[in-house]
């Protein structure tokens, strides 16, 4: 019987909301400033490796003030081992230096302001706008991008934005924030972008990807059984 896109995400939120009613996202930080420099390292790098990296890089920078007046040389330092240290470095300072500029230090909530923050695109914007503020903005990373494919809840989206307007049609706004994060850990431990662990999903009575390998399996049965 086929699905109609409103039931889909109908079944998608019935089942997050019972078996991952809270999800959070697992970098670690005190203040939307810190998270702010998290999510800017987290870009193409993974949330463990910034992880461990940020303690130390807090404890040096620990606001905006300290971060415009080092010296490049010294956040590369702390950087190096995430990808792309030289970009991250320097977006970080610049980062920094505009947060003062424009805003006296104080990390903006809304999406169009924050993206005036050197290495701060519509993603990291819109992470910052539902984590620390709450509000209804649906980040879409290659997790997102991936998952909402998959499980049909996106139909030929080719860039992330068509995935984050297809997604805030659906889904009521107060469940935005939690919806991201649901996606995002589904995509990191289940549905994985190599191999995803289909057998031990919850969401398989309703996954186009997995109704469409199970048919694809049929048929490639029937055509070696002849």
């Amino acid at each position: 019987m086929r699905i109609t896109i409103k039931r889909r995400f109908q079944m998608f939120i019935d089942y997050f909301s019972e078996h991952m009613p809270l999800a959070e996202t697992e970098l670690v930080y005190k203040s939307p400033y810190e998270l702010l420099v998290a999510v800017i390292l987290s870009a193409q790098c993974t949330d463990k490796r910034v992880n461990m990296l940020t303690p130390a890089f807090y404890s040096r920078f620990p606001d905006a003030e300290s971060l415009a007046v080092a010296e490049y040389d010294e956040v590369f330092e702390l950087i190096k081992s995430c990808s792309y240290p030289n970009n991250k470095s320097r977006n970080l300072l610049g980062m920094a230096k505009t947060l003062l500029e424009l805003f006296d230090g104080v990390v903006p909530s809304d999406i169009d302001e924050l993206q005036k923050l050197p290495g701060v695109g519509r993603k990291t914007a819109n992470v910052i706008a539902s984590v620390v503020f709450n509000k209804p903005a649906m980040a879409v990373d290659t997790h997102v991008f991936r998952v909402a494919a998959r499980i049909g809840l996106t139909v030929n989206a080719k860039k992330p934005y068509q995935t984050e307007m297809q997604l805030i049609r659906y889904i009521p706004e107060e469940l935005i924030p939690n919806a991201h994060h649901w996606l995002i850990l589904h995509g990191r431990y289940v549905c994985k972008a190599r191999k995803p662990d289909c057998p031990s999903c919850g969401l398989k009575d309703f996954c186009q990807y997995y109704v469409d390998s199970i048919s694809a399996s049929s048929v490639d049965h029937r055509s070696s059984s002849k």
